[in-house]
């Protein structure tokens, strides 16, 4: 069956259903239910209720280079006694802020706000039928000190990779800009600050020379200038090389030849295109000790380079190890 087939059958069946019902009986139920609903909520509106109320706060004022000696919350929380349709009212209205005006407060020698003080305040933002029966916190602190500043350096925290063909030459040429940002807080804060930390921040999928933003992570109490730095990554295109390396020894007596099976292994690595012409196999020596073979309980050598350009990166040698055996001349 089409799918326009099952839409006309869906609809001659649905006015079948409504043909058959008894809309004389059905058309009265629904009017006392919406009667009764109308009822509760006159109800509701004119009886007195509880309820609770998140009230922002707002700090104006705030004395320069200070710093609050405790961290102060950033709303109250009251629960209230008023009539239905004000609880309704402060939940859809918008929440103003209530103010404290901390230089004011410090200028009548008070560094907690609380009691009756604190009450008359909240009573601003309610109606006047409300009724407060407790609010969190019980007090506000508003004592300050003095800010103290010192320098610090800043350290990248997070991730940075590159597509298949380009590498990151060396995580020491990362540069921060800038490197260092002044912070500012109590002395006790300052004096466990060595630095500061990004937050984590991966950078993915780098194809060229990047200098990117990321956020310093935020430390409760004090102040980070700038909150902002940027991360310098220089990247450069790679591509891989391979070179057959023979292998060598040294130490060994005269009237002894050490041989290697087999004689040669395959070096491979990753080499910038501006050092690729310049590169050669004489870069590279694969040079084994007599005196270490001597000691090895083994036939098998596991070998690793002993001298290579330090621009290359990410060497590897195939085969990893090989055999070697004594022979007089």
């Amino acid at each position: 069956m089409s799918l326009k087939n099952i839409i006309i059958d869906s609809w001659d069946k649905l006015q079948t259903t409504f043909k058959t019902v008894n809309w004389s009986k059905v058309g009265p139920f629904f009017l006392f239910l919406i009667l009764a609903f109308v009822f509760w909520l006159l109800l509701f509106f004119e009886r007195t209720t509880d309820g609770s109320y998140s009230i922002p706060l707002k700090y104006t004022n705030f004395p320069m280079d200070e710093v609050f000696t405790e961290n102060r919350p950033s709303q109250i929380d009251v629960k209230i006694r008023d009539k239905g349709n004000n609880l309704l009212r402060y939940l859809f209205r918008k929440r103003d802020s209530l103010v404290i005006d901390v230089s004011e407060a410090q200028r009548n020698n008070k560094t907690t706000l609380q009691g009756n003080e604190l009450t008359q305040l909240i009573h601003t933002k309610l109606s006047a039928d409300a009724q407060i029966i407790g609010y969190m916190p019980a007090s506000i602190q508003i004592e300050t000190h003095k800010l103290y500043s010192k320098t610090v350096p800043v350290v990248f925290d997070g991730d940075m990779r590159t597509d298949a063909s380009n590498l990151i030459v060396g995580e020491s040429s990362v540069l921060i800009i800038p490197s260092e940002v002044k912070i500012r807080g109590s002395k006790e804060q300052l004096e466990n600050i060595t630095e500061i930390t990004t937050e984590h921040t991966p950078f993915e999928n780098l194809k060229a020379t990047s200098q990117l933003p990321a956020k310093l992570k935020p430390i409760e109490g004090v102040i980070i200038e700038p909150k902002l730095v940027e991360v310098y990554i220089p990247i450069y295109e790679y591509t891989e090389k391979e070179f057959d390396i023979p292998i060598l020894s040294k130490n060994s007596p005269n009237s002894l030849d050490v041989k290697f099976f087999p004689s040669k292994v395959k070096v491979s690595f990753y080499v910038t295109l501006d050092d690729y012409k310049r590169i050669s196999e004489d870069d590279f020596k694969i040079v084994i000790d007599y005196n270490l073979l001597r000691t090895i309980n083994s036939e098998q050598v596991e070998l690793s380079l002993t001298s290579l350009p330090p621009f290359v990166r990410n060497p590897k040698i195939t085969p990893e190890t090989v055999e070697f055996l004594f022979e007089h001349k």
